[in-house]
């Protein structure tokens, strides 16, 4: 009985209060009796402690307070504003009095009567010398097992509107003496043993409500694991199974290697003017792909370094040895004007070689399409630089061998698929992907558990280090003028905002805001469309441009051209800009309502500028008085390693709002949170379980048919079925 019942509809599952979270429980993602079973506490009060109500005087005023009472007196009158009526109680015990006070909540004078014992927690308020209860919580007294709201460990739960604390610990509690004992174990019992964990009945049980704190960390600890192992099982999976897949091997002679290195120097140092050796981070990354793509299985590198690091370089060497081994290589690019950036940047790169390289986006003319699709069949073009159109189903690669995908996050891993597959004769092509936002260390041990890493730290030569300041809103005149100098000297200045347009700072979750973090959104945010108006009028004669989400795409790759052809002085944006076009004659870069960016956005950003010969700036403008706000904005201020900024941003923020993770596809984690030293412990006993419990080929072996059941419909189907960076 209780099995079946967890996948019941809660709506049909008549637990008490199932009509209200039928109507609302999909904006709680509780669709499931199993869904409310996990629909876990964000926090707990402990009101386990009975006060005397004569000795209230030394509480503070808004503690939470619990006290054994007697019911003298329940009336209702209307309020001073005489738009809700309130309820008031007398409440006593045998040290003294107090009233309790609940507003527009006339239920209650259906449920408390005079004479009636009852155990009370609520908010202690202060009134001079005068105290109340503000909406306290009570039962009846009675049997002390079966108190939910008082008198206990609370759980306080996550809400939505139109459903109560009280009706949704009610829920829980039906559920839980329904299913949740039943629920089915689905770790091994050596498993459990070894690594100390309680079973899962008895775990979500305390979880919910806990005997004591103990218990409690017990519960969670136990479920923490299941996540992380349930993440780890996917990514171990994923690895061995890729370990079966074939590919060509690719194998660089030393010859080959030589000329392609010196070709990428000869490059780079032309456009610096002076000799220029890889970087020995490139160096490094270099020898991993070398290595990877000589073998008969497919690679798949992540390379991570800052705007500016060299990747491009790095991908430019692994497209031409795949050129030279006789394959064809493609390069995937989010946007039309990262994909033509790339297509000059490669072409340059490689010109020394003789490797032409091709371009296919959605802008092309037909006759330029239909001519790349021809050479790209044939075999003719060893190397093309394309956007989302290289996906369609009417291009074919006569023997694609390596796939490289720039900004990897952008892409989802259908897509990713899509590109791989026309590798076509049952092998796989070798896959790189690169990204400008390094994850932190430790979360990267379990992110990229399914996939080989390089990154690129070392700056290339020639990268000019870019001054970095704080300033208040109304400290920014100096700031406008260092704006008009730069454009009198031939350079160009980006101002980026958190908001498209006014309107948004209105709406409480905006659904074109560019990427910036939720719960910064107020009256006072700077947006694109009224910020661009306001710099026309300050800096003119400054040719002053606009781009944002919310323009079409042909527009924005426009205004964005305009701006790096030198038609306009400075560009107004919203974070469309953190990838984007190279324009080495931008100087400036300030950021409006900087502490509504994550920190590691605020580095890409001013990663933009600095890419030329000449001094650079970048000006974070905020009027936050918030203590962590302004600890994200000093941190990038003081640091200019992407690597160091993703650690202190780690350190300041929990890690599903780190902007890599949020990026990457993996699921925000419920419990296990890789902050925690238990939790990074936790986290290598599942990686080493789940070692243990996959065969060669990534299933599960026989005996955990219980698991793989869970992870394939249970609560740990989101985590295991999610889709992170390495995944293919």
């Amino acid at each position: 009985m209780g099995e079946a019942l967890l996948d019941q509809p809660i709506a049909a599952s008549k637990v008490p209060g199932a009509g209200v979270l039928g109507r609302v429980g999909k904006r709680l993602g509780v669709l499931t009796v199993r869904d409310l079973l996990f629909h876990l506490p964000r926090r707990y009060d402990d009101l386990r402690e009975m006060r005397k109500l004569g000795e209230l005087g030394w509480v503070e005023d808004g503690e939470v307070i619990s006290a054994r009472v007697s019911v003298v007196d329940v009336r209702v009158e209307a309020s001073f504003r005489r738009r809700v009526q309130r309820t008031i109680a007398v409440l006593e015990d045998d040290s003294g009095s107090i009233e309790a006070t609940w507003f527009g909540r006339r239920y209650i004078e259906r449920r408390m009567h005079p004479g009636q014992r009852v155990i009370v927690s609520g908010k202690l308020k202060h009134f001079g010398r005068k105290r109340t209860l503000d909406n306290p919580d009570f039962q009846p007294e009675g049997n002390e097992d079966e108190l939910l709201h008082v008198g206990r460990i609370v759980p306080v739960y996550r809400l939505t509107a139109g459903l109560t604390a009280t009706t949704l610990r009610r829920a829980v509690r039906n559920a839980l003496d329904r299913a949740g004992s039943a629920y089915p174990e689905y770790l091994l019992d050596d498993l459990r043993s070894d690594a100390g964990l309680g079973g899962i009945g008895g775990s979500v049980e305390e979880a919910h409500f806990p005997t004591s704190f103990e218990a409690r960390d017990a519960a969670l600890n136990r479920l923490a694991f299941d996540e992380l192992l349930a993440l780890q099982l996917g990514m171990v999976g994923r690895r061995r199974q890729r370990g079966r897949d074939s590919a060509r091997p690719i194998d660089v002679d030393d010859g080959t290697d030589g000329e392609l290195r010196r070709a990428l120097e000869g490059s780079l140092g032309r456009k610096l003017d002076r000799a220029v050796s890889l970087t020995p981070d490139q160096d490094a990354a270099i020898r991993d792909i070398r290595s990877d793509i000589a073998k008969p299985t497919p690679m798949l590198r992540l390379l991570q370094g800052d705007v500016g690091s060299g990747k491009t370089a790095v991908a430019a060497y692994a497209l031409a040895a795949a050129a030279r081994a006789g394959m064809q290589g493609a390069l995937l690019a989010p946007t039309d004007l990262l994909a033509r950036q790339h297509h000059r940047t490669l072409a340059s790169l490689l010109e020394d070689v003789n490797l032409p390289v091709e371009l296919l986006t959605g802008s092309l003319t037909a006759g330029s399409a239909r001519q790349t699709l021809q050479l790209l069949a044939s075999g003719m073009a060893p190397i093309v630089v394309g956007t989302h159109a290289l996906l369609q189903a009417r291009v074919e690669f006569a023997s694609l061998g390596l796939v490289v995908i720039d900004e990897q996050h952008r892409f989802g891993v259908e897509q990713r698929g899509q590109l791989e597959a026309k590798a076509g004769g049952g092998r796989a092509p070798h896959v790189l992907l690169m990204t400008a936002t390094p994850i932190p260390r430790t979360l990267g041990q379990v992110l990229y558990a399914d996939l080989d890493v390089s990154n690129l730290r070392t700056p290339p030569e020639g990268r000019v280090p870019i001054r970095t300041g704080i300033r208040r809103p109304d400290e920014l005149a100096g700031t406008w003028q260092r704006v008009r100098e730069e454009a009198a000297a031939g350079h160009r200045s980006f101002v980026v905002v958190p908001l498209i347009d006014e309107a948004e700072a209105d709406d409480a979750a905006p659904a074109a805001a560019d990427g910036a973090p939720q719960g910064f959104w107020d009256s006072s945010a700077p947006a694109a469309e009224a910020e661009a108006v306001r710099l026309r009028d300050l800096l003119a004669p400054l040719r002053v441009g606009m781009v944002h989400g919310r323009m079409k795409a042909a527009d924005r790759d426009a205004e964005m051209a305009r701006f790096r052809d030198g038609e306009l002085d400075v560009l107004v944006g919203t974070t469309v800009v953190e990838v984007g076009v190279d324009v080495p004659e931008a100087t400036m870069m300030v950021i409006q309502g900087a502490d509504r960016f994550g920190l590691a956005q605020l580095h890409q950003l001013r990663g933009r500028v600095g890419r030329g010969e000449a001094a650079s700036f970048c000006v974070l403008v905020s009027d936050s008085v918030d203590e962590t706000a302004q600890a994200r904005l000093k941190a990038v201020a003081e640091l200019h390693d992407g690597f160091e900024l993703a650690e202190r941003d780690w350190e300041l923020r929990r890690e599903g709002d780190v902007l890599g993770l949020v990026q990457s596809g993996l699921p925000r984690l419920r419990v296990a949170s890789l902050q925690r030293t238990d939790h990074r412990d936790l986290a290598v006993r599942a990686r080493a379980a789940a070692e243990a419990m996959l065969d060669e080929q990534g299933d599960l072996r026989p005996g955990n048919e219980r698991l793989a059941a869970e992870t394939a419909r249970g609560w740990l189907a989101r985590v295991a079925q999610a889709e992170p960076a390495g995944a293919a």
